[in-house]
C-alpha cells in the first residue's frame, strides 16, 4: 500500500498568531470555519496559562488563543482556506 502524500500545506502554510493574553507564539492553518490546526511548541505550551491550569490530557483548547485565532481570521491574516 502507498502511502499517500500530503500536500496541502503546499497550498496554504501554516501561520504565526500570537496569543493576545499569554502572548505565546504558536502557527495556525484554517482548512475550514470548524477546522483549525494548530502546532504547540514547548516555550508556548509553557506560557499558556490555560493549559498549566489543566492536566496534559484534559486540555482540550485555550478559549484566549482561540479568540485571538478569530480575530486574525477577522483581519485577514489568517485565510480559511476552504472558502
Amino acid at each position: 500500500m502507498a502511502i499517500r502524500v500530503d500536500n496541502r500545506l503546499l497550498d496554504e502554510p501554516m501561520r504565526p498568531v500570537q496569543c493576545g493574553t499569554c502572548e505565546a507564539w504558536l502557527t495556525v492553518r484554517k482548512s475550514s470555519w470548524q477546522q483549525t490546526s494548530i502546532q504547540w511548541d514547548t516555550a508556548a505550551s509553557a506560557r499558556c496559562a490555560e493549559r498549566q491550569a489543566c492536566a496534559e490530557d484534559l486540555f482540550r483548547g485555550c478559549h484566549a488563543l482561540r479568540d485571538s485565532i478569530d480575530r486574525a481570521v477577522a483581519d485577514g491574516g489568517i485565510p480559511v482556506t476552504g472558502e
